[in-house]
């Protein structure tokens, strides 16, 4: 007879945070960088409340200016995930949208109007849709160089990061291209790129929907393969804490009002008179963030529920390995980097909408800030390993350093240091980690 016992130590021996996370499933280093955002946010603010006696990081105006910052940063981390994860790097997106930027502001500025017309509602769609087009372009010539012409990524890249921050300046002769379209504006956010009250609760709507929609579905995919079922109560708390996120969310971008001047321009044009008490109109989500939270449930479900994502972390996790098992890893690479190319055009369609226009100096530097919010996020250099929301969390930690550092005064040499430092931090972290889990 086969001796079953397990020799591992009984789960009732587990302290009751283990237990805890073993049947909600959840990944501790979430769980941290949730922990450190909360501990930044919380710093912030009692710093300023300490020396300016008022806090003014954890306020829904200044949480609403983070959430739209982090945007651009935010959705180039989530195509800088695959290219790291499959052991690669990518100096050249800052570049690339600078670039894309700049091809959209001349299109929507100089050549459209003159021949549709100027405010014809087609020339902003145009406009992005070029430079989407642009950045995947881009994005794929640099892939096909690396897998097809076995150029080092960095190379390729750190080339790029040259020939199109020169080429934007060519196409632009070093201008600066501005107004943009009305409407093109729109999507960088402001009081007129946001959904409004209403728009945010329909948002918190679908999103607690989906929630629910995924814990429901993940449980019925666990009985139909058979898998271990997570505790009902465990379901529930991941139930009640998401939809807990979602309405706390949409509650706080609510609670932002439009500044008086632009009410009572509203309220002018509109021909709407002011109560006494004063007029409070919500921003809601901006639209920036809404292209954000887009971009990461798509490429979060690329990335779990798809053929492509399974080969990607399988090229990061063994090259050699998904070569042998049939994986064509040098058609891979260039898909890879095509999605990188697009998510810097949306990016440039995201910055230069909210600058209102399209200079040859937009997204300098942001190629390092990308690396670090996936790199922050847990995305392994050694490949193999990322997330998507971790990307987007490590943006937010980015972001709110920076932003602090400007709040309390810090000049832009600190905010330099810190940022390094941190940057190096988190990849020791990785080393730790990886180092502890074997």
């Amino acid at each position: 007879m086969t001796d079953t016992t397990n020799s591992t130590k009984p789960a009732s021996s587990d302290g009751i945070f283990a237990r805890f996370l073993r049947a909600t499933e959840l990944d501790t280093r979430l769980l941290g960088m949730i922990g450190a955002l909360a501990l930044i946010w919380i710093g912030f603010h009692m710093y300023g409340a300490l020396v300016n006696g008022f806090g003014a990081f954890l306020t829904p105006r200044n949480l609403w200016n983070l959430s739209v910052q982090t945007s651009s940063i935010g959705i180039m981390a989530c195509g800088m995930v695959l290219v790291i994860i499959t052991r690669n790097i990518d100096l050249s997106v800052g570049s690339i949208l600078g670039f894309c930027a700049i091809v959209m502001g001349v299109v929507q500025v100089n050549i459209l109007p003159a021949y549709l017309g100027l405010g014809h509602p087609l020339i902003w769609v145009l406009a992005v849709a070029c430079g989407l087009m642009v950045g995947a372009l881009v994005g794929a010539f640099h892939g096909f160089l690396i897998a097809y012409g076995k150029i080092p990524a960095f190379i390729v890249t750190l080339g790029g990061l040259l020939v199109w921050r020169g080429a934007a300046f060519l196409v632009a002769r070093g201008e600066t291209i501005s107004p943009v379209d009305p409407t093109f504006s729109k999507l960088g956010g402001g009081p007129s790129g946001a959904v409004g009250a209403t728009g945010s609760w329909i948002v918190g709507a679908l999103g607690c929907a989906a929630v629910l929609g995924l814990i429901v579905f993940g449980r019925r995919q666990r009985v139909k393969f058979a898998f271990p079922l997570r505790p009902v109560w465990a379901e529930a708390f991941l139930a009640i804490v998401g939809c807990g996120a979602v309405i706390a969310a949409t509650v706080l971008v609510n609670s932002y009002f439009w500044p008086r001047g632009i009410v009572q321009r509203y309220a002018e044009a509109e021909g709407i008179t002011i109560p006494e008490g004063g007029l409070f109109i919500s921003h809601g989500y901006a639209i920036p963030v809404l292209i954000l939270l887009a971009v990461a449930i798509v490429m979060t479900i690329v990335m779990k529920m798809t053929r492509f994502g399974r080969y990607v972390y399988a090229i990061g996790g063994n090259p050699e390995a998904a070569e042998l098992a049939g994986i064509n890893s040098r058609m891979m690479t260039v898909k890879i980097f095509a999605i990188m190319g697009f998510l810097a055009g949306l990016s440039a369609v995201v910055a230069s909408a909210r600058l209102n226009s399209a200079t040859n100096s937009l997204g300098t530097l942001d190629e390092l800030y990308v690396i670090a919010a996936a790199v922050i996020g847990g995305t392994s250099l050694a490949g193999g390993v990322g997330t998507i929301y971790g990307a987007i969390l490590g943006a937010m930690v980015m972001q709110s350093l920076q932003t602090g550092m400007v709040l309390i005064g810090f000049d832009a040499a600190i905010q330099q240091v810190v940022v390094g430092s941190v940057l190096v931090l988190a990849v020791y972290l990785d080393i730790l980690y990886r180092r502890n889990s074997k």
